[in-house]
């Protein structure tokens, strides 16, 4: 699974390593992006692919209550394409979540040990994710944007950390994840051939396990 990121690089950063045509939004470091917090997206709107900021827990739009997007941060791939809460977005609303790293426990319970996971080289990778807009009429947050990672098994290098792991897109499939007209199987394709499985991680200090801790230390070798 995917509870728990890091985000650091600043827009011209992630521009030059994402396709990023248009801007909507500013972005601060987050070393604990939680869910429920509002994460950096791209999108293809128009024919451009667009940087802004949604919730992260998917609300479908047919959904009665938002709340239920507490319970959707995360799609598995096996089943994205035929679930009903995912189907329609995995079809013609997907978006890369760019990260730096993200956190995964091991060890006993109740003395689970926090580990930050990165690509070898340290640099930027971007999520395979779900976008939706839920409009109520009459809601406080109207419409409401949010979004969910997709995960898949964990690859050799992180199975005795965690059986499941996000799905990171590798960057020649970028514009094709976020384009509407991909079609399914092509889409299926990528998930399955197109990711970055070679990973590294190391012990964090456990500050991680509060949300409201947010600093680089965090990301330190603990």
């Amino acid at each position: 699974m995917c509870g728990r990121f890091v985000g650091y690089r600043d827009i011209e950063a992630l521009k030059g390593y994402f396709p990023i045509d248009r801007v909507e939004t500013v972005l601060s470091p987050n070393y604990n992006v939680a869910p429920t917090q509002m994460i950096p997206v791209i999108i293809q709107e128009n024919h451009e692919n667009v940087l802004r900021v949604f919730r992260w827990g998917l609300v479908p739009f047919w959904a009665k209550d938002p709340a239920i997007g507490n319970r959707m941060i995360n799609a598995r791939s096996e089943t994205v394409a035929s679930k009903p809460a995912f189907r329609a977005a995995f079809k013609k609303r997907r978006c890369l979540i760019p990260a730096d790293g993200f956190y995964e426990w091991t060890g006993p319970k109740g003395n689970r040990q926090p580990v930050f996971i990165t690509l070898p080289d340290g640099g930027p990778f971007g999520f395979a994710g779900l976008w939706e807009v839920w409009d109520n009429k009459g809601q406080a947050d109207n419409p409401l944007y949010t979004c969910t990672i997709i995960t898949t098994e964990a690859s050799p290098a992180l199975k005795g950390i965690h059986h499941r792991m996000p799905v990171i897109l590798k960057p020649e499939a970028f514009e094709d994840w976020v384009d509407a007209d991909t079609p399914v199987d092509a889409l299926k394709t990528i998930i399955s051939s197109q990711t970055c499985k070679d990973l590294v991680f190391r012990p964090v200090s456990r500050a991680v396990n509060a949300t409201r801790n947010n600093s680089a230390d965090l990301i330190e070798s603990e």
